[in-house]
């Protein structure tokens, strides 16, 4: 069976030009930054990690078990994550915590909507 498709009749339509919403350099460079952030697979899983925590946070202690890695290869990766503005750290004692900055996640999210 054929099927016709429409015929568009005003070529500006179907090829406008994009001026709206275009990113700035520098406000490319800061999403490519966070995006890249999540480029890792242990990274994503670690943002998991922290959101699905009791109270939106966790210790570094509580994440080297569920991703098989070692402590320092652990703060690399937060290191990463919180230099992208994706999760927080503070220093409690001889422990650091971690919680996903949401708000940061939305705004990559949202720097590509038209």
């Amino acid at each position: 069976m054929t099927t016709m498709l429409p015929v568009l009749s005003d070529a500006a339509t179907c090829c406008a030009p994009v001026t709206g919403g275009v990113l700035t350099a520098e406000a490319a460079e800061r999403i490519a930054h966070t995006f890249k952030a999540l480029g890792d697979p242990t990274r994503v899983r670690l943002l998991s990690l922290i959101a699905a925590s009791t109270n939106g946070e966790a210790c570094i202690c509580d994440l080297t078990g569920p991703v098989g890695l070692s402590q320092p290869t652990v703060s690399h990766h937060m290191k990463l994550l919180v230099d992208a503005g994706l999760a927080t750290r503070e220093q409690r004692g001889r422990w650091a915590y971690y919680r996903v900055v949401t708000n940061a996640l939305e705004q990559a999210s949202d720097a590509l909507r038209p």
